[in-house]
């Protein structure tokens, strides 16, 4: 009977026991925290890269070589030949206009420069025969002399009506209107019928292979421009940078901006860019080669800037020290706490508590 209590006695130990041992593996199971699953529009590699330094630039691009085409002459249009958008060679005809009026005035310049020369013609004859007669002491000095005289005047008419033919001539070829250089028509302000003056705009010709930058630099940062000095920059829709280089820098400041005028030539042959978008930049006036990360990265609510690394998949947050930023690429130096390589979290992944276990998931992958 005694066995038999002893048994019990045992058993309960034990199962006692086994009950004490799942508690402490549950609690210990319920102490790791869960694993954290991380999409890749939060996460960034350190890179070695270049870092570009130097004042911020924004403007538009404008044609370096554009021209408005102007009426010459008035008169109604004709007929135009050039769309916008379309390639033209120099001296291609754009549009004609009216010459009616025009033409009349050429055919009336041109028969009294026949006159006038008629008339020249006669008076040096008369003059001549005046010389002889004078020679002979058969003409009075005073008949020489007006012989003479209307043979000078017949001269200053002649030049007179040539003057007038030759204007006449040259408002009759304004009457088609050419393009003055090889470019692309980039505006039509007339339409056929349009009765147009003398100075009103016809057609807007533009040389779309070389572009400008017209941007406006902060005062502080004059110092460090230069004629010639590169310039990088980016434009919306576009998913690469572009350069030129600094051409011409106002000298006057505007005081309403406290910023400065500079034209950066922006050479445009293979036609990517077009006149009138914007564009955002910094003038290159230093490239420094280090690990860099984006500037989102770096997390400044602390005393010390920090960064929240994945090590042996779990967080780490680590202290940095940051140097050179890149205005347009957004990346920042780490000049120590982080190397070329390594995995760090942005975005609302900054806030995992560091000691966190976390899943990287891929591009692509399902989560």
């Amino acid at each position: 009977m005694k066995r038999v209590h002893l048994l019990v006695a045992g058993f309960a130990m034990l199962a006692l026991a086994g009950c004490k041992g799942n508690e402490s593996a549950s609690a210990t199971t319920a102490a790791e925290p869960a694993v954290v699953t991380v999409g890749p529009e939060n996460v960034t590699v350190a890179v070695l890269t270049d870092l570009r330094s130097g004042p911020a630039v924004s403007g538009a691009l404008e044609a370096e070589r554009a021209a408005t085409v102007r009426a010459e002459v008035s008169g109604p249009v004709v007929r135009t030949l050039a769309e916008a958008g379309q390639r033209v060679k120099r001296g291609a005809l754009l549009a004609r206009l009216d010459d009616t009026a025009v033409r009349d005035a050429y055919l009336s310049a041109r028969s009294a420069v026949r006159s006038a020369e008629a008339a020249l013609e006669l008076a040096k004859r008369n003059a001549g025969r005046s010389e002889r007669l004078a020679s002979a002491g058969a003409v009075a000095e005073r008949d020489l002399e007006a012989s003479r005289y209307q043979a000078t005047n017949a001269e200053g008419a002649l030049a007179d009506a040539r003057a007038r033919l030759a204007l006449a001539q040259e408002q009759l070829q304004n009457t088609e209107v050419r393009a003055p250089l090889d470019g692309i028509v980039s505006e039509r302000q007339a339409d056929a019928g349009d009765v147009v003056q003398p100075g009103d705009a016809l057609f807007t010709v533009v040389d779309p292979t070389s572009l400008r930058l017209a941007a406006n630099v902060p005062v502080d940062a004059i110092g460090s421009l230069e004629v010639g000095t590169p310039v990088e920059f980016t434009v919306s829709g576009f998913d690469r940078r572009f350069s030129g280089r600094i051409q011409r820098i106002n000298p006057v400041l505007d005081p309403a901006t406290r910023q400065v005028r500079i034209y950066v030539s922006v050479p445009n042959r293979e036609q990517t860019l077009v006149s009138g978008l914007f564009a955002e930049g910094r003038v290159a006036t230093d490239i420094k080669r280090a690990v860099a990360v984006p500037v989102g990265a770096i997390d400044t609510r602390g005393t010390r800037p920090t960064v929240h690394q994945v090590k042996a998949g779990k967080v780490v947050a680590s202290a940095v020290q940051v140097g050179v930023r890149d205005e347009v690429t957004d990346m920042v130096e780490v000049q120590s706490g982080v190397a070329e390589g390594d995995t760090l979290l942005l975005g609302s992944a900054q806030g995992v508590t560091p000691g966190t276990p976390v899943r990287v998931l891929q591009e692509g992958a399902g989560r």
